[in-house]
């Protein structure tokens, strides 16, 4: 499969092209021998919206690396044949696992955002090196799935979004009223292969992802789990009501003047607190 040739650039990073279960994977990577903080997107999303990231203080201390998911930013398309072993959590944990291997990186702390730590949550199992993981957008979910983790769902589903459905579905990442929705989110949003987005609801059935609210009560790994105070998606109720030993500090860190996307909207306050997690869990 060749890579597409959609534009994700990230600063001071590179971005190699790693052949993973017969898709074009693209990783950005700064590179060293300073230790990993391995970041994984939302879904609709690319590598881009880990951008403030890499041209911060994080990239001074930390090697970042940042995968697109397959059908998102600059990774390929999955072919038809595979994409419902693919476009889920455990296909894209795959994903993620292989690439840490082949990046050197299984020691790293992980990051998920929305998606991404539902992704991180399946794949936790499979990266018992990780010093730790830091999700938020991302309420564990068991099965069947309680609704009441989420305030809203939006068009995270649909298949085929016009520019303006793509722009709403862009502006839940915000506080609400938020008017300045980053064009690289709504480009993002336009250019993720839609079959990712409806094979992703289709398996969301029985057998079709692990019990992440079993998988929380049982980590040993530490756990960070960040809301921001004006979040649209998830429901911070629902958070307080799970069970989790390993919770970093004890408790949810709410990011006051952030909605979803906290890593944007409030990125000093995240870089700082992705700083202290790092620091907690020994590097």
């Amino acid at each position: 499969m060749t890579p597409r040739q959609d534009a994700v650039v990230l600063p001071n990073a590179t971005t190699r092209i790693f052949p993973i279960g017969g898709l074009s994977i693209a990783v950005h990577d700064t590179g060293g021998s300073k230790p990993a903080i391995f970041f994984v997107h939302g879904n609709s999303a690319s590598s881009r919206v880990w951008r403030k990231q890499f041209d911060g203080p994080l990239a001074a201390s930390h090697r970042l690396i940042a995968i697109d998911l397959p059908g998102h930013g600059a990774s390929s398309r999955t072919p038809e044949a595979l994409r419902a072993s693919t476009y889920n959590l455990p296909g894209y944990a795959n994903v993620i696992v292989e690439a840490a291997r082949m990046c050197g990186a299984d020691s790293a702390i992980f990051i998920g955002w929305s998606l991404g730590g539902h992704v991180l949550l399946e794949a936790a199992g499979r990266l018992p090196a990780a010093r730790g993981i830091l999700i938020f957008g991302a309420p564990p979910i068991a099965f069947p799935p309680d609704m009441s983790a989420f305030l809203k769902l939006g068009l995270g589903f649909v298949p085929d979004l016009t520019e303006a459905q793509a722009k709403d579905y862009a502006s839940e990442n915000f506080v609400a009223g938020e008017k300045d929705i980053p064009d690289s989110f709504v480009a993002d949003v336009l250019a993720t292969d839609g079959a990712a987005r409806a094979q992703l609801g289709a398996s969301l059935a029985p057998d079709g992802y692990a019990d992440e609210v079993q998988i929380v009560a049982a980590m040993r790994t530490p756990l960070a789990i960040l809301q921001g105070q004006g979040e649209q998606v998830v429901n911070p109720a629902y958070l307080d009501k799970l069970t989790i030993p390993a919770l970093w500090r004890g408790k949810v860190q709410i990011v006051p003047g952030a909605g979803h996307a906290i890593q944007w909207e409030q990125a000093a306050r995240f870089d700082a607190l992705v700083s202290e997690f790092a620091r907690d869990c020994g590097i």
